[in-house]
């Protein structure tokens, strides 16, 4: 599941425990009620200000939101610059 699916999964959750309609989120959030729609389908994905304003008005924590979103940071790789090219750096010289 990537991001915008759990994050869509979680904010339905959320709203249903919260007994709200669409609409009546958009109003409490201050987010127009086609947000929400495209958010709670996975058409979106929440700005960080979208999602406090979600959880505040959800009266949800925004981890409750986030659920289930993770991310594991590629390998390092060790390496250096190469160097440049001589003839590249000689042909500026005048």
């Amino acid at each position: 599941m990537n991001v915008a699916e759990q994050f869509a999964e979680n904010l339905v959750h959320q709203r249903k425990l919260a007994d709200l309609s669409q609409d009546e989120l958009s109003v409490r959030a201050s987010v127009h009620r086609t947000e929400i729609s495209q958010l709670e389908r996975g058409l979106r994905i929440a700005r960080i200000d979208t999602l406090v304003k979600l959880a505040a008005s959800l009266e949800a924590s925004p981890a409750e939101l986030l659920a289930g979103i993770d991310w594991q940071p590629g390998e390092t790789r060790h390496g250096r610059f190469s160097e440049p090219d001589s003839r590249v750096a000689g042909s500026r010289e005048r």
